[in-house]
Order: C-alpha cells, then sequence, then structure tokens
C-alpha cells in the first residue's frame, strides 16, 4: 500500500484500522470500518465532525458520531427488525484504494462490494467507492452500481455529526418552506416556517434538495452543507431522554451536536436496475461568523 507522507495506517486500538491525515490544509480520522469519517479539522479551525468519547471501535460496530455510511436502508429494516439500523456497511471492514495528496490535500478511496458477509444481510450484488477529499473543505461521495442481474431498490444517509458550542443557540437555515416529517415522532406532513431551532428533541426528514447552513451562534462559525443525489435531508438531535438510551453516547452529550444529513430516504427511495449507478454526496465548509 503506496500512501502520501501526510497519511499514515494506524491500529487504535489493536487491530482496529485507521487512517490518520496530517496534512497542512487539514487534519482527520478514517477507520477502515464502515470508510468511517471519524474526525475532520481544517487548519486554524475547531474540530467540526463530533464524536462520542464513548465510541465503540470494534470491527464490526458502528460508530457513534463522525460520518457514518448508511446503506442499503435508511433507519430501522423496512421488513426485518432484526437487521441493523442503517444498513451492515457501516459495520464492515473496507478496502483502502488509491490515495494521493496535493497542496490542497488529501484524496482518498474505499471500496466494498457484496461478499458472504454481505449476503448474510442484503442478496443482491453490488460495488460501492466512497471517496473522501479532506482540505480546507470536506467532500464526501459514495459511489453506487448495481452489478446483479436483477433490479433493487436502495436509501441511505451520510450521517453527519456536526459540532456546535450549544445546541439551544444553534439554528438549522435553508429549509424554510420545505415540508418534512417528524420520522418516528410523528407522521404528520410539515411545512418549515423560518430557521430550525433546537429546545426538544429534533428528528426530521425534510424534502429538500437545497444546501443548508448550520448557525454555531456560540461558536461563532457557520457550517455550510451542500449535496447533490439526494432529495432527503435529515436534520437530527436527540435531546435529553434519547440519549439516555443510547449507550455510546453520553448524557450530556447533546448540547455539542447537530446531525445534517445527505439522505436518500423515504420517500427518495433510489431504484437501480442492473448496471446503474448512484452517487450521493456531500460537501463541508466553515465560515466565521
Amino acid at each position: 500500500m503506496n500512501l502520501p507522507p501526510s497519511v499514515t495506517l494506524i491500529e487504535e486500538p489493536a487491530g482496529y484500522p485507521v487512517l490518520v491525515i496530517n496534512h497542512a490544509a487539514a487534519s482527520g480520522r478514517i477507520a477502515l470500518n464502515g470508510a468511517h469519517v471519524m474526525e475532520w479539522t481544517p487548519a486554524g479551525e475547531k474540530p467540526v465532525l463530533y464524536m462520542s468519547p464513548q465510541a465503540l471501535l470494534e470491527p464490526g460496530k458502528a460508530i457513534r458520531g463522525g460520518v457514518p455510511v448508511c446503506w442499503p436502508w435508511f433507519g430501522p429494516h423496512p421488513m426485518e427488525s432484526d437487521k441493523p439500523a442503517h444498513g451492515f456497511v457501516r459495520n464492515l471492514m473496507w478496502e483502502i484504494g488509491e490515495v494521493t495528496e496535493n497542496f490542497a490535500g488529501v484524496k482518498l478511496q474505499f471500496h466494498l462490494r457484496d461478499s458472504d458477509a454481505s449476503r448474510a444481510f442484503w442478496p443482491h450484488a453490488f460495488e460501492l467507492r466512497f471517496e473522501v477529499k479532506m482540505g480546507a473543505q470536506l467532500g464526501m461521495a459514495l459511489h453506487i452500481k448495481n452489478t446483479s442481474a436483477e433490479a433493487w431498490s436502495m436509501t441511505g444517509a451520510l450521517h453527519t455529526y456536526l459540532c456546535v458550542e450549544d445546541v439551544t443557540e444553534a439554528a438549522v437555515i435553508g429549509l424554510d418552506d420545505a415540508f418534512y416529517v417528524e420520522s418516528r415522532l410523528s407522521p404528520e406532513r410539515i411545512e418549515q416556517s423560518g430557521p430550525v431551532y433546537f429546545d426538544r428533541e429534533v428528528d426530521r426528514n425534510y424534502e429538500s434538495r437545497d444546501t443548508v447552513r448550520l448557525l454555531d451562534k456560540k461558536g461563532r462559525r457557520t457550517i455550510v452543507v451542500e449535496k447533490s443525489g439526494s432529495r432527503a435531508t435529515i436534520v437530527w438531535n436527540p435531546w435529553i431522554d434519547k440519549s439516555k438510551r443510547l449507550a455510546d453516547l453520553p448524557d450530556d452529550a447533546y448540547p455539542h451536536f447537530v446531525c445534517i444529513e445527505a439522505a436518500n430516504a423515504v420517500p427518495d427511495v433510489i431504484a437501480m436496475p442492473p448496471g446503474k449507478e448512484h452517487v450521493l454526496e456531500q460537501r463541508l465548509r466553515v465560515q466565521k461568523n
């Protein structure tokens, strides 16, 4: 494996491979388990991605925080509740592809295809390529291809945890007039009016293709979230009661993050006939307030 000078492969903890990026433009960490972007800190900035200090770093276990890759279903399995939430690819070890660097940052590729491990959860043939561009901006693109002789459909998301100083003083801007469903909290389809604020649990699936901004008033910055290949934007904060039910998240962590996710989620179900490719992409950058 040829890695550029700014990228190092370590095992932390033992038997858990992680790529560590130390570039002039940004630093970060990416676990091969799930091709999971755990950390991204542009030069001169505070960390942008929230990682739970109680996250389980074990092969086959999902990581709480960073950017979990949720696929080929988002949320619980639509028919079989015993299958893992948010799909299985975040629980599998991916292969490292090409890794390059230039003055602007580092570009990394990760690959996963169907195997005996994937067929235990899902019977279809597929190829995934996850491209990460890490520098002053963070770009992530999940390339999905149906390599089987039969059609299948999919949902998924880049389940991005973003740091804020205080969620009660944060707001999500750019979803005004978009319709949403409050996921498991309510089946009612509601039209958003103005910014999204946080004073309780928020778990919303917005019908939106638009760029949004996370205004972190106390942190004096705005995180811009752009996307493509997605007609659904998920906004989530677990608030107090649900945080207490999540064993891998501290009870007092909820004020310090907001999830904004580029998603293919109901009703944005993607039909994949044989040979079709789909790309789900998200781009993050930081602006000073």
